[in-house]
């Protein structure tokens, strides 16, 4: 019983996790309902640990205004890099605006230090205005094109060997068993025991086996949104157009299917619309003006 407050990383260590048996074929009658207690103990257990302190560096996000010609890129780039800051993602591109480009820069460091880092930025003469989406609401993006296999993940390591448009051989297989046993174990096992554990699937049981990895693909897929963009014999590529996390938890639900290759575009951001009430009253506009806003400073805007 939890008979005063407990954190969730103490209550994880003094009562471990229970690995429960499996579910047989026959019914089983629906559980009885947790008490309360149960249930404290069950959030408390599956709550996560406070983040750590290298992970309580904020991330920062600028979007730069600069001019359209060559050389700007290094130069930001170089500035950052000057000051010792890892830059977790970079997009750049042109906008609506003849000769005017638009840089998405996300890092991550201390506040007063990325501070300084904007403020020489700005000094830039192609830049025009260096905008700090930090702690605002915004709308985040980052699109994602990935390849998984769809053979299953024993014969993902000889399909990124071969790249073959058939199903790898049994030479190929036996090489990909062995390395995965000597990741797996630390026993020896004889040439004869690894042959006889080689199982040669039929063309039929490799159709049924790849139709089954493409269908669950596809759900997955479906459930986060995304796109099959293109379909082969031994891979299905994906489209995903999501927030960072989404793809990041996308990307480890694919890994037990196999990844072969995995591109990301970086973030895009752009902050959200003020709602403006139609009904409300000239005068509570006027007096909340201050209050309610775009969440960027008119003063780090160009001048005009």
């Amino acid at each position: 019983p939890v008979t005063s407050s407990t954190s969730a990383i103490s209550y994880k260590r003094a009562h471990p996790q229970k690995h429960h048996p499996t579910l047989s074929s026959y019914y089983h009658p629906p559980p009885p309902a947790p008490s309360a207690e149960e249930a404290v103990s069950s959030i408390l257990y599956n709550t996560p640990p406070s983040p750590s302190i290298s992970q309580q560096r904020q991330k920062h996000i600028f979007n730069c205004l600069v001019q359209n010609e060559p050389g700007v890129l290094s130069r930001v780039s170089g500035i950052l890099a000057g000051r010792g800051f890892n830059i977790d993602s970079l997009v750049v591109a042109r906008t609506e605006v003849e000769d005017l480009s638009r840089m998405t820069i996300v890092l991550r460091g201390e506040s007063e230090v990325v501070e300084q880092a904007r403020r020489q930025l700005e000094d830039l003469v192609p830049v025009w205005a260096v905008l700090d989406y930090t702690g605002h609401k915004v709308i985040q993006r980052e699109l994602l094109l990935v390849k998984v296999s769809i053979l299953g993940p024993e014969h993902v390591l000889a399909q990124m060997k071969s790249r073959r448009t058939s199903l790898p051989s049994a030479t190929d297989l036996l090489s990909v068993q062995r390395q995965q046993r000597a990741q797996w174990s630390s026993g020896d096992v004889s040439e004869e025991e690894e042959q006889n554990q080689i199982e040669i699937m039929s063309p039929s049981s490799a159709l049924r086996q790849t139709h089954d990895h493409l269908g669950a693909l596809s759900e997955l897929t479906d459930l986060f949104k995304g796109k099959v963009v293109d379909v082969s014999s031994d891979c299905v590529s994906l489209e995903l157009a999501a927030k960072p996390d989404r793809v990041d938890a996308f990307l480890k639900l694919l890994q037990p299917f196999g990844i072969l290759e995995a591109a990301r575009s970086g973030m895009m951001a752009m902050p959200r619309s003020v709602v403006l009430d139609r009904f409300e009253s000239v005068e509570g506009q006027e007096e909340g003006a201050e209050d309610v806003g775009s969440g960027v400073d008119a003063s780090m805007l160009p001048p005009g």
